[in-house]
């Protein structure tokens, strides 16, 4: 793979951007300490926002790794961030990325983390050249998968008891786009 590290990328609402130490307060109270956002997450909520600072102080300290993927998703219309999308795992010799994300609950259902899912899809085809992309979720969390479809994702498996979120042990249920099934205009 080419890896092009956290560049922004741009959709008609949102810019996909690297987070900054100034983004600690919209983070907090947008979406990380929010107990019905991080659900389904494998991360527990932000109890205060020294852990927002703390996570934000290592995630801008790793924009200089050309493999590190994590972008502030912004709505132009708002000028902050409302949630981010990741790669969260990477199998180099597959060339195979797996995309993690969450949003703010005051945005869900309007399809913003689509349009920003689709774009580091494109992204991670066109620039950096994966053969697979893949995401999973809690099937208890219907609106996560819903995304995945929306995005052009193809629902692979359900492995049963094989995660963990923050109910407990939970199924995986798997979504894959792969680059021969890529249209990047979709």
């Amino acid at each position: 793979m080419q890896h092009t590290g956290t560049v922004t990328l741009e959709t008609e609402r949102l810019i996909l951007r690297r987070f900054t130490m100034e983004d600690a307060a919209a983070m907090y109270s947008g979406w990380a300490s929010d107990a019905e956002v991080t659900r389904y997450l494998t991360w527990p909520s932000h109890a205060d926002i020294g852990v927002t600072q703390a996570i934000l102080a290592d995630w801008t300290a790793r924009y200089v790794q050309r493999d590190w993927y994590q972008w502030a998703i912004e709505l132009k219309q708002l000028g902050q961030p409302i949630g981010s999308i990741a790669v969260v795992d990477m199998q180099e010799l597959a060339a195979k990325v797996h995309i993690g994300y969450c949003l703010s609950r005051a945005q869900w259902g309007r399809g913003i983390m689509t349009e920003a899912l689709r774009a580091v899809i494109d992204h991670m085809f066109a620039a950096v050249g994966a053969e697979r992309v893949e995401a999973r979720f809690d099937p208890r969390n219907i609106g996560s998968g819903r995304v995945m479809e929306k995005a052009g994702m193809k629902f692979e498996a359900t492995l049963e008891r094989a995660d963990w979120n923050n109910t407990g042990i939970c199924d995986a249920t798997y979504y894959r786009i792969l680059r021969s099934e890529w249209a990047p205009d979709k």
